[in-house]
Formats: C-alpha cells, structure tokens, sequence
C-alpha cells in the first residue's frame, strides 16, 4: 500500500512538473543544499589566533599578514597569513630592501641598530619569500614588528627549511594557514641593544590545511644551532598551544578544531 502511494505522488508531481526527470533533477538540488548547509561555515580570517589576556597585544594589520605585537618585549607574539599558491608568484624582489622600525608602535621599539654585532640575526616571522605577489606585502615583511633575534644557524639553517616546506604544502593544498613566533620560557629574557628588545628562547609554528580532510601540524625550534629532520622538530597543535598560552584556529567548528589540533602525523605531510 505505501508503495502504491509513493507512486502516486510520483505521478502527481510528474503531472505538475511536466516530467520525472524534473522532479528527479529538483530533488537532487534539494538535497545538495541541505548538505552544504550542514557543512561547516568557515569564517575569513581563519588563521587569526584568539585575543591575548595574559600579555601586551597590539593588532598590526599588513598586506600580507597580521601581527600580535607585545611592547614589552619589542617583538610579536605572533604573526599570521593565509598562504596560498597564487602568492607564490609575483615579480616583487627583496634585494635593495631595509629592515625597518615600524612608527605604528610605541617608543621604545625596535631599530636596526639594535641587531648590529648582537650576534644574531633578523629572522623574518612572515618570510619575505611568501609575499612576491605584491610589493607593499614585502616591504611590509621587513618592519621589525615581524622580526625577532634568532640565531643565524637557525635562521639560515632549519627555520629556513621549514619555510620552504610551508611553499611546498601551499602548492600541493592550494592554501594553507601559518602561525608563528617567538617562545619565552622564562619572566625574564636576554635583550640586545639600547631598545632591549627581548631574545626568544625558542619558536613555534604551526599550519593547517582545509583541502581534502582538515589537518594540522605545529613545531617548536629551540633558538641555537639544530640540523635535524623537520619530523624532529613537530608537536601537536594542542601542545604549542600549551606551551605558548595562544589558542589557534578557534574559527573552525569545535568539532574539526578538538581533531585537528590534537593530531602530530608528519607522515601526513610527507616529513
């Protein structure tokens, strides 16, 4: 009897909208908007942390990426940007570029001479080779509220290697979302220069994709020498976020964000 009356009611709206097909067709759209109401609405700016309580935080909004930064200490608490493969290209160059104090942030603050013979470098948080897509996102890439003392070897060395890595994903992904910046595992911090701008004692970065399945993955470097693998070096999101006292990537439905911060699979990202 219930399969005579499904019938019926077939024919009916076949005999209202000219054909099965059309019912069919109808259906079917009913259905693809009913899932894409269900899926998980991500809100712009998925790559911006939660506001900060326990310390200075200054919102620095630039072309490329957006700071945190902390007056105390003259540096970011950290720096965020959405990565995509089109940013990738771009004619914009670094050579000629200067390191810059940036006049939207409180005296004192830091000068280039503050790093001249302190023994370490200027380590970019937003790299300089992530912003080629546009001259002012490079320029900006060099203000010194995107800087932090880091050691060369670290700088030059694996920090560099793990920027590389983030190009590499953004290629394979399309996008991705990076945040960075320094750890202070201690009240007090060395400084260098008259503006005593504070040296960290490590770094962390972490990333998250959105293609396919969302996933995640942080790392913490120690501010000195270190060659080691990338693998080394990876933690869960969830633990850069206790260590640090930064909660990332609180866009993303609870759900998907419980999963994907307490996952550490380098596996996943063929490291």
């Amino acid at each position: 009897m219930n399969r005579i009356f499904k019938l019926l009611v077939l024919c009916c709206l076949c005999g209202i909208f000219g054909s099965c097909d059309v019912v069919v067709k109808r259906m079917e759209a009913k259905v693809t908007e009913s899932k894409q109401q269900l899926a998980p609405k991500i809100r712009k700016g998925l790559e911006l942390p939660a506001p900060l309580t326990s310390r200075p935080e200054q919102i620095l909004v630039r072309k490329g990426y957006t700071a945190s930064y902390n007056k105390e200490w003259r540096v970011p608490n950290w720096v965020a940007w959405h990565l995509t493969a089109a940013h990738l290209k771009g004619y914009a160059k670094r050579s000629g570029l200067a390191f810059n104090e940036d006049e939207e942030v409180p005296t004192p603050r830091a000068v280039n001479t503050d790093y001249v013979r302190s023994g370490y470098d200027r380590g970019h948080m937003c790299p300089a080779g992530d912003n080629k897509w546009n001259a002012q996102a490079m320029d900006e890439s060099f203000l010194f509220t995107n800087i932090c003392p880091q050691a060369p070897q670290l700088n030059r060395g694996d920090w560099n290697e793990m920027e590389q890595a983030c190009r590499k994903w953004a290629k394979q992904c399309g996008d991705i979302y990076i945040v960075c910046g320094p750890i202070f595992y201690k009240k007090r911090a060395k400084t260098i220069g008259k503006s005593k701008v504070a040296v960290p004692d490590a770094f962390f970065k972490v990333v998250l994709t959105m293609k396919g399945k969302p996933k995640a993955i942080g790392f913490i470097y120690k501010n000195g020498d270190g060659n080691r693998p990338k693998g080394d070096y990876a933690n869960s999101v969830d633990e850069v976020e206790r260590i640090t006292g930064i909660d990332f990537f609180t866009s993303l439905p609870d759900k998907v964000e419980k999963q994907v911060e307490a996952q550490c699979n380098p596996d996943d990202w063929n490291i």
